[in-house]
């Protein structure tokens, strides 16, 4: 795929209206592997997301959103609980946990698991509901 050559325009606060590149190095760092970009801080974006690479046995806890979550599994495994259901996905496949529904996630496989998990908000709002 060719890529356009002309310059690239980087996102830069109270520009509205425009499209604009954003390097993932200049998304903040919300723990090791893990990149948050929340759409409120570039403007009117309506969506938030992780850029996630998730080792095996780790996940984050049982938690909630006001919104739903919708998880994009690149590579490697994780089991998700979402309510009442354990789910074991894998690399291609999307799972969608439904505003208000507890669910959480653990890379159950024996490499790193990639993913993007996209909160349907601007700003992320998240209850936790187990350490």
């Amino acid at each position: 795929m060719a890529f356009a050559t002309r310059p690239i325009m980087v996102w830069q606060p109270g520009h509205k209206g425009r499209s604009y590149v954003i390097c993932t190095e200049q998304v903040r760092t919300a723990r090791e592997h893990h990149k948050q970009f929340e759409g409120y801080l570039y403007g009117e974006v309506g969506v938030s997301f992780f850029l996630s690479e998730t080792t095996p046995g780790k996940g984050p806890s049982l938690h909630t959103h006001p919104y739903a979550e919708v998880f994009v599994v690149q590579d490697g495994t994780l089991t998700f609980v979402v309510g009442d259901e354990e789910i074991e996905v894998s690399g291609g496949q999307i799972v969608i946990a439904p505003a208000g529904t507890p669910h959480k996630f653990t890379n159950t496989g024996a490499t790193v698991a990639r993913h993007i998990d996209i909160h349907t908000s601007s700003q992320m709002q998240t209850t936790w509901l187990e350490s």
